[in-house]
């Protein structure tokens, strides 16, 4: 089943993977930038979110070869469920991949499975492991975060707790809204099986095997995602290019969408050159 998703535009695909607070609305500035600048701009629930379908079991290498059946109907001459026009890809074959936080790393399970696939990638506010290899340490984090819901909480009241946690002084407070917005209509059963897979996650060995414009963009007070964890990140990845946006937290692409916006545009403008 190819999970929904919403598209804009014609030319060369961007496919938006957002966060495990995220939707396909988190990139609701994006997909209309991209699309009004000559890009197919594509913004995907992941399984579990929104109308997409959950998986069984939750993990990265389903939820990678479900993007992988995303980018494939993509690129057919069919268009899935009618929502996308415009299907052809750009010339050089694949998508742009452009993943935030938890959809950064299933970008990266997708480029380690399936290279060809993917022309060039952006990987915003995450890493390339979670945490400490260890249980303990793993099994508090998800504690913590679900202990709300636990306590009868709901998501939007979750959204109005962590949301201010993970911005930075210079966020706009329209984009603070919009991710407090999208966190709060996460299914609560989907948010804990997405944290539980979060820990599990570790593609560091993967890193040296990017071959493909890459683009890392940190938030200066990102403490998910700390900018000197995305610099060693960029360090193993030959060829890429790492930006930090000063005064900015977690939510790079809604605290500050007219920055990070010209930050994607100028690096999808750049040539492609092969490794």
């Amino acid at each position: 089943m190819i999970p929904t998703f919403t598209a804009l535009g014609s030319g060369p695909t961007v496919l938006m993977l957002h966060g495990i607070g995220g939707g396909h609305l988190a990139f609701a500035p994006q997909v209309e930038t991209l699309a009004s600048s000559g890009y197919r701009a594509v913004a995907w629930d992941m399984p579990g979110y929104g109308r997409s379908a959950s998986i069984e079991p939750y993990t990265f290498k389903g939820l990678a070869e479900a993007c992988i059946r995303l980018i494939e109907a993509l690129s057919d001459s069919g268009s899935p469920s009618g929502e996308a026009r415009h299907p052809r890809n750009d010339s050089r074959g694949g998508v742009t991949l452009l993943g935030h936080s938890m959809g950064g790393m299933v970008a990266q399970e997708v480029v380690a499975r399936r290279p060809e696939l993917v022309s060039k990638l952006i990987l915003c506010g995450t890493s390339p492991s979670f945490g400490k290899p260890d249980g303990d340490w793993q099994r508090e984090f998800i504690a913590s975060r679900t202990a709300p819901l636990d306590a009868g909480r709901t998501m939007g009241e979750l959204a109005e707790q962590l949301v201010p946690q993970m911005i930075g002084p210079g966020s706009l407070p329209e984009g603070v809204q919009l991710a407090t917005h999208c966190m709060a209509q996460v299914n609560p059963s989907t948010y804990r099986r997405a944290l539980e897979c979060l820990v599990t996650f570790d593609r560091r060995a993967s890193l040296p095997q990017i071959h493909v414009p890459t683009l890392l963009v940190a938030g200066e007070h990102d403490r998910n995602a700390p900018p000197a964890v995305m610099k060693k990140m960029a360090g193993a990845i030959a060829g890429s290019t790492f930006l930090e946006m000063k005064g900015i937290g977690h939510l790079q692409n809604l605290e500050a969408p007219d920055e990070f916006d010209r930050l994607v545009l100028g690096f999808l403008a750049l040539p492609r050159l092969l490794h």
